[in-house]
């Protein structure tokens, strides 16, 4: 058992509903709200709004802006610098115009999409993941904009998201990196298997299990350690946002080896 297969059409339409939740949530703002810090490092929550338009940009075709942004502690990699480099670009637009920007470019994107055929979707791209087909890039757009929302919301200490659409493709994207993640990053040994159980707004149990080679299994019956947390939760360790809370977690099983993979969850970049 692999991650689940990639729906095409089920993913433009769980990106244009997590489009609309971010702008929803962004056009209630004030103007303090909006100009500032967000939980990311260096981002107010301007930024973050900045960020979704540079990404789709680029996806539309767009030349990356021209700024120099080394030395930047919160930029890490060459995927940082590309979108340190619009949030440069965008930095100091007045409010009602990176809006109007917002709007723009996902109406743009919301045509194309529906424009491209199966054979596009499955044409091989270069993703953040690596090369994989173009729905594959689309799923983590879902998965970052949902991860997005949640930090706007997290940083106006608002309630979590209830999109619980995109949130389901965002974890569909999550549970493919997982395997990796757990083997590699976190350190499990082989012959174990490991299960997070999901609460809250996603209901679901995720089981991997670690050999040769880690994967995806079917529900294990008894897993070595699992790991129970609320979804919003564990979208905040896997992303490694500094208001994560791993003492949220329960674990049952191993519990020297659960806090360990508590504590190298995070992975996005």
């Amino acid at each position: 058992m692999g991650a689940p297969p990639i729906d095409p059409e089920a993913t433009v339409a769980a990106l244009r509903a997590e489009w609309a939740a971010l702008r929803a949530l962004v056009g209630e703002m004030s103007d303090e709200q909006f100009a500032a810090a967000s939980v990311l490092p260096g981002w107010s929550n301007a930024d973050i709004v900045a960020h979704v338009i540079g990404t789709e940009s680029i996806l539309a075709g767009r030349a990356v802006p021209e700024h120099d942004v080394t030395g930047r502690a919160h930029v890490r990699n060459p995927i940082g610098e590309l979108n340190e480099k619009w949030i440069e670009e965008l930095r100091g637009t007045d409010r009602a115009e990176l809006l109007a920007a917002f709007d723009a470019i996902t109406a743009e994107r919301v045509a194309s999409l529906a424009a491209m055929s199966d054979e596009e979707m499955a044409a091989e791209t270069m993703t953040p993941a690596g090369p994989d087909a173009y729905a594959r890039f689309l799923r983590i757009r879902v998965f970052d904009c949902w991860i997005h929302e949640l930090d706007l919301r997290d940083g106006l200490a608002l309630a979590p998201p209830d999109t619980a659409g995109p949130a389901a493709i965002a974890l569909d994207e999550a549970a493919a990196s997982l395997p990796y993640v757990l083997a590699k990053r976190a350190g499990v040994p082989p012959g174990t298997t490991v299960v997070i159980g999901l609460t809250g707004l996603l209901e679901k149990r995720l089981a991997v299990e670690v050999a040769e080679r880690a994967r995806l299994v079917p529900e294990a019956a008894e897993p070595d350690v699992e790991l129970t947390v609320d979804t919003a939760e564990f979208f905040r360790l896997i992303g490694g946002r500094r208001d994560a809370d791993p003492s949220s977690v329960t674990i049952t099983g191993d519990e020297g080896l659960g806090r360990q993979i508590v504590g190298k969850l995070a992975y996005t970049i």
